[in-house]
């Protein structure tokens, strides 16, 4: 896979292997917009205001999926360590969609390398 304005491809296969280095690891934010709130949640087939309640908390003006602690790391709660996969796979947020073709990592691709293996430099598939 391929993103204009990106440096690197990405393999996708690389996810079976991987153990979801994108879904643990350190805490971060995995932000969701409303849009994105009501789809998970009907994905869920549970109401808005519960999926907020049990799966969100608030960052500011924002929502950010929760996190939970395992070990010394973390991962999102909707990670499924047994399958390597997500549980809302088929309506996980923009934030999960687009990665690791995101803006931060055009100048960090040593640290995204170390989290992603399906990473590949200097591909010249144009």
């Amino acid at each position: 896979m391929k993103k204009e304005g990106f440096s690197y491809t990405f393999d996708s296969s690389a996810c079976a292997s991987c153990g979801g280095r994108c879904c643990t690891g350190e805490s971060g934010y995995i932000y969701v917009n409303k849009s994105e709130i009501e789809d998970i949640s009907n994905f869920l087939n549970i109401n808005t205001k519960d999926f907020v309640k049990k799966y969100l908390y608030r960052e500011g003006f924002k929502y950010s999926i929760k996190e939970r602690k395992v070990g010394d790391s973390y991962e999102c709660i909707f990670y499924d360590a047994t399958t390597n996969g997500c549980r809302v796979y088929e309506a996980r947020p923009i934030q999960c969609r687009t990665f690791p073709f995101w803006d931060y990592f055009k100048t960090r691709i040593d640290e995204l390398q170390l989290e992603c293996p399906g990473v590949i430099l200097g591909s010249d598939d144009d």
